[in-house]
């Protein structure tokens, strides 16, 4: 079957694939444009297209007289907030495990109703096509049997097919991702909030306990690819790291 995948797409996707493998680290050019339209039989009109979105999405930054380079701030910013929970438990010397509670999928129909809409907008600009799907993932992870952490996260199905299929109380979700879709960027917000009932009762949090709520919102081959609302009893969890 052929690729329908835009050439442009595909040509970003493999630049993105060599900076996540460390073959095109930050701060390192990538080869001329010239170079990369050689390589990929096309036009280096095509090679411009997927290099100016690229640049656009602070992932590449093009120096006037001297090339194209891996940019530093964005590039490393996507590797310090996607981490991964269970090394996080594993690293203050607790036992970890993950119960997933809930996996399915939002069809077209799902997305158009008023309790879906916000995903609607989120992933499809509020207009989903009639195959535009995500899929729901809610998984409570444990250290020592003791609740750390509720993870109801969505993904998008076109750019990730295989998800729905993961077993993810031996995989962790942000890694899967991670190996499998060449993540550009993203946005994160940490709140202090009230969480609602299904939340509570996972995380074993008293009424009226507020929790740490960390919501992140990412995107690959211009279009949103997933977003996360991990919620933390305020009571037990923090958020800290190193200037």
């Amino acid at each position: 079957m052929a690729n329908k995948t835009p050439i442009y797409l595909r040509i970003k996707h493999a630049i993105l694939e060599n900076i996540h493998a460390g073959i095109w680290a930050s701060g390192v050019a990538i080869p001329a444009e010239i170079t990369l339209a050689q390589n990929f039989g096309v036009s280096r009109m095509t090679v411009n297209r997927a290099i100016k979105e690229l640049e656009a999405e602070r992932i590449l930054q093009r120096i006037q007289g001297s090339g194209t380079y891996v940019a530093q701030q964005k590039y490393n910013n996507v590797h310090i907030e996607i981490q991964n929970i269970a090394n996080d438990i594993r690293s203050s010397h607790q036992r970890y495990h993950a119960q997933v509670l809930t996996l399915g999928s939002l069809n077209h129909e799902q997305l158009t109703t008023p309790e879906n809409r916000w995903l609607a907008e989120l992933f499809f600009g509020g207009t989903p096509s009639d195959d535009d799907q995500l899929y729901r993932v809610d998984i409570v992870h444990h250290g020592d049997d003791l609740p750390i952490q509720y993870e109801q996260r969505w993904v998008n199905a076109k750019l990730c097919a295989d998800f729905i299929h993961q077993d993810f109380e031996k995989t962790n979700t942000s890694d899967y991702l991670i190996s499998h879709v060449p993540l550009e960027y993203g946005d994160y917000q940490i709140q202090a909030v009230m969480p609602p009932h299904e939340v509570r009762t996972a995380l074993l949090m008293t009424e009226g306990e507020p929790a740490l709520l960390h919501t992140r919102h990412t995107k690959s081959q211009g279009m949103a690819v997933t977003f996360v609302n991990m919620w933390h009893a305020g009571s037990r969890f923090s958020f800290g790291g190193q200037l």
